[in-house]
């Protein structure tokens, strides 16, 4: 992944507008990448006698259908729109570019790099559905064509923007492995009785709706996000103070505690803006 320098990408203590609460753009920026995780996520389509429908990339059709069948993308695809979102902005103002767009076309773009490809028709619907709960998907006329083609340029703006160098290295893969290595530190009783592989998950999707991904090493999220959850329910590493080293250094060397209590610090910003937003 290319390096992104702190003057070209806001984060952290740049993130916080007056008083110390979020700044604007911060907050547009969580909004829609709320968007881009709830778009491109599965959902089951309920039917009007309670009983779910077999998961489908499609637009649910049946009435009522709540919350729909949406995009159905795996985790790393939609982890990778968000990273082409967040990276765009950091090179484009927020005012030149509809964001909503943006984000439609790293879906796009995210499902080509990722090879899991998504057809431009279930994007537009799936993001009509979710402007307009209420509505039916768009019929193939010129306001569809209009915003497929839509689409299809801001696709090749960002490619530009970002110099095609849209591959991403995420800590999903080393946080499985980490959280295994931690699992067997750790004696049964005390892994089974607290949900930290799943507060882990959790934190590091979550932390999509900041920039975190572009101005921290994919190791160092994922040991942050590991460190905070076993903080959260109170779980020691065994034989963490006879220790040479902290646990956490062990998987990455070049860790340190002042780079995992910033990134543990946008987290907390993160889900203060969640707290804020509607």
């Amino acid at each position: 992944m290319e390096a992104v320098g702190p003057g070209t990408c806001d984060g952290g203590d740049a993130a916080l507008g007056a008083e110390g609460r979020p700044a604007p753009e911060a907050r547009v920026h969580f909004r829609v990448t709320r968007f881009i995780m709830e778009a491109g996520s599965f959902a089951k389509c309920i039917r009007k006698d309670g009983s779910a429908s077999s998961y489908t990339p499609y637009i649910c059709l049946e009435d009522p259908c709540e919350p729909g069948v949406k995009l159905g993308m795996r985790s790393i695809p939609i982890a990778t729109a968000c990273a082409i979102y967040h990276k765009f902005f950091c090179e484009i103002d927020l005012d030149a570019y509809d964001p909503y767009l943006v984000a439609m076309s790293s879906l796009y773009l995210a499902g080509k790099v990722e090879e899991q490809r998504l057809r431009t028709r279930d994007i537009i619907n799936v993001s009509n559905r979710y402007f307009h709960p209420d509505s039916e998907p768009l019929e193939l006329d010129s306001r569809f064509w209009e915003l497929r083609d839509s689409i299809v340029q801001c696709e090749l703006l960002v490619l530009r923007v970002l110099r095609f160098q849209v591959s991403f290295q995420h800590p999903h893969k080393y946080l499985l492995h980490y959280l295994l290595s931690v699992k067997n530190w750790l004696n049964r009783y005390s892994w089974q009785r607290s949900p930290v592989s799943i507060t882990a998950w959790a934190l590091l999707r979550d932390s999509y709706h900041g920039g975190l991904c572009l101005r921290f090493q994919a190791q160092h999220i994922a040991v942050a996000v590991l460190h905070l959850a076993l903080q959260a329910y109170g779980v020691e590493v065994p034989a963490e103070a006879e220790a040479e080293k902290p646990w956490w250094q062990v998987f990455s060397e070049d860790l340190t505690k002042p780079i995992i209590d910033n990134i543990v610090s946008d987290l907390i910003q993160i889900y203060t803006m969640d707290t804020e937003i509607p």
